[in-house]
């Protein structure tokens, strides 16, 4: 949390967090979020591993009026928008492919983008926090993952234990969640 606490303060670092399913990597990545610089900006989640690879170009980025067959008559936001001068949250950035792993690339190393459809630039004004349940060193060396979006996200490392592997915050975990369900029934 200390780490945390210090990653949140620089406004435009990007932060790593590995640790299984269910440890609160997510529940992280928000709290980095309201204790930085942009806090009073969106902070907007996107599971990468929940859309299909079809449509992840439209959903991160947007798309303009009849970039396909079935867009929406007026285009459509995508997550960089709407996270803009806030923070987006991939969540599961190892399952994205090869092409979606591109793109994010770019807006990390550019700023920008394009919409679908779309032939203006946009520029990017967001943080950037990623999160997966694998080894993203271990997936760059079997070649799944790119090398250079690694370095990129691999800024601040954070990982999160397991619940097993910290038997000491059983206790308050308990508390917290007692009075929490107390209060809520």
């Amino acid at each position: 949390l200390d780490l945390a606490e210090k990653a949140a303060q620089g406004a435009d670092t990007t932060v790593l967090i590995e640790g299984e399913t269910g440890t609160g990597k997510e529940l992280l990545a928000e709290y980095i979020h309201y204790l930085s610089p942009r806090s009073a900006f969106p902070f907007i989640p996107l599971n990468c591993g929940a859309i299909p690879k079809e449509l992840f170009e439209s959903e991160l980025f947007g798309y303009e009026k009849g970039a396909f067959t079935g867009a929406l008559e007026k285009g459509k936001m995508g997550k960089v928008e709407a996270a803009e001068k806030g923070t987006l949250f991939l969540d599961e950035v190892a399952d994205l492919t090869p092409d979606g792993q591109v793109k994010v690339l770019r807006v990390l190393e550019e700023k920008e983008y394009f919409k679908v459809g779309g032939v203006d630039k946009k520029k990017a004004d967001v943080r950037i926090i990623a999160a997966t349940n694998r080894d993203l060193a271990a997936e760059v060396e079997k070649g799944s993952f790119r090398a250079d979006l690694y370095f990129r996200l691999n800024v601040v490392k954070l990982s999160i234990l397991p619940l097993r592997s910290r038997k000491e915050d059983i206790l308050p975990l308990f508390r917290f969640f007692i009075d929490r369900f107390n209060e809520h029934f």
